[in-house]
């Protein structure tokens, strides 16, 4: 019998917007969202410039807004923005997929470069499995780094595979919209790029 295992990047692929930008909002406002950007604004040029990586560009931006917040304050917030935003920026046609594939008996894997902590509740719900970016704790509270690398470009590929021997599956699907999504697409049998868009 044959079987399928599928990898959906979320941001941007499954959901409309970024929701590390969207949590950003949700937890700050959009005062203190955009000054926030505006402080930042040299970490995230340098990033475009390739100047810095995504990972430092990321960990700025995380440290500015997230630093010393107890990281029980932090997962209450995550639930929040996961029960009250994430289903509103989830994409249809991506949402019937998965449901598609699960009704096959396919099993469907978000890969992403956000943090877990507000993507798992979601895909626990929906009954999916998770590789995501996690994020440091030190003495309780979120420093603002990535713990090991950011789960992002050819790191999706390695993380994917320190989970699934991939030989056990006959088809391999891959979903992503970005350029930090092509590692992965290039696993797959079935490579879809933005095909909800």
């Amino acid at each position: 019998m044959k079987k399928g295992i599928a990898f959906f990047d979320f941001d941007g692929t499954i959901t409309k917007k970024d929701t590390l930008l969207e949590f950003i909002k949700f937890t700050k406002g959009s005062f203190g969202f955009y000054l926030g950007f505006l402080l930042n604004l040299p970490y995230l040029i340098a990033y475009k410039l390739k100047i810095i990586s995504n990972q430092s560009a990321k960990e700025k931006v995380l440290r500015f807004f997230f630093h010393g917040i107890a990281i029980e304050e932090f997962n209450r917030r995550c639930q929040e923005f996961a029960e009250q935003v994430v289903p509103k920026l989830v994409r249809t046609k991506a949402l019937d997929e998965i449901e598609r594939l699960k009704a096959m008996d396919v099993k469907v894997v978000v890969v992403s470069a956000s943090p877990e902590n507000w993507i798992e509740q979601w895909t626990k719900r929906l009954g999916l499995e998770l590789i995501a970016s996690r994020l440091e704790v030190s003495g309780g509270k979120v420093t603002g780094k990535i713990l090991g690398k950011n789960c992002h470009g050819d790191e999706k590929v390695v993380r994917i595979k320190e989970v699934y021997d991939l030989t056990n599956y006959n088809i391999i699907a891959a979903y992503g919209d970005s350029g930090g999504d092509k590692p992965m697409l290039a696993l797959a049998d079935q490579a879809h790029y933005r095909p909800f868009s």
